[in-house]
């Protein structure tokens, strides 16, 4: 059987004067090395990409992060200046994905904009400038580093006994993550289980209830350390798992 292929929504990106369709090189380095899968990158389009052609060529969804934000008026919210930048091209691609792929028992992992973009998906809203709320950690990407010294892990979160991800890591309790991030989950859409949460009450993870097969979310970056970390591995080797068995339900 030829090896699984996922799709991964682009970002639109501006260079030289110039729109590019684009995904960043760790997701697609986790895909091929972690996972054991090959990358499909989906154009970012406001209108023309068919869903479900797009998915019957695909064995599984990655959403990944981006330096952009959901814009607010998807989850009722009116948009400030500050909560930008947005990219109403990746909104429009990813958020009918996430939909179908669920609807069809694709496996999906939403990292980052991702974990934001499944709980808008699905109903649920954001917080912005999470930092400025009381009690509420700075999770922000570290200023005046190197991006390997941003992307460190340094954060403490609670994976929940019983959740997807307890049994994806084969424990429960305290792990180690990185943290770059000013967005996160405020109310949690009704169809997602939260998987975890930083010890200010930061939601880190869920999974889709009731979902078919692997659909989880997280908030921090195990794309970065999939190859040496051994949670972000467990993460994306749970996924590819999940991949292969989807793959051989349509032989």
């Amino acid at each position: 059987m030829p090896r699984p292929v996922i799709a991964i929504p682009a970002d639109i990106r501006e260079f030289d004067g110039t729109t590019w369709h684009a995904a960043q090189t760790q997701y697609i380095n986790a895909a091929l090395k972690a996972a054991d899968v090959m990358a499909f990158i989906i154009p970012a389009l406001v209108e023309g990409n068919d869903i479900d052609e797009i998915l019957d060529r695909v064995d599984g969804l990655l959403v990944s992060g981006s330096a952009t934000n959901v814009h607010p008026s998807l989850y009722g919210m009116e948009a400030k200046e500050s909560d930008g930048p947005f990219d109403p091209a990746r909104d429009a691609t990813t958020l009918p994905l996430i939909r179908r792929a669920l609807e069809r028992g694709i496996p999906m992992f939403a990292i980052c904009r991702g974990i934001q973009e499944l709980n808008v998906a699905l109903g649920g809203t954001l917080a912005s400038e999470i930092q400025e709320q009381p009690g509420v950690w700075d999770h922000r990407k570290p200023t005046d580093v190197d991006r390997h010294e941003a992307y460190a892990i340094r954060q403490p979160v609670i994976i929940r006994e019983g959740s997807c991800i307890a049994q994806h890591l084969g424990l429960a309790g305290e792990i180690q993550i990185n943290s770059l991030h000013r967005q996160a989950i405020a109310e949690t859409a009704p169809r997602l289980q939260v998987e975890a949460t930083a010890q200010d009450g930061t939601i880190e993870a869920v999974s889709v209830i009731d979902a078919k097969g692997f659909a989880v979310g997280v908030q921090w970056h195990p794309e970065y350390w999939a190859e040496t970390d051994a949670p972000s591995r467990a993460l994306f080797e749970a996924f590819g798992k999940a991949i292969r068995e989807y793959q051989a339900s349509k032989a």
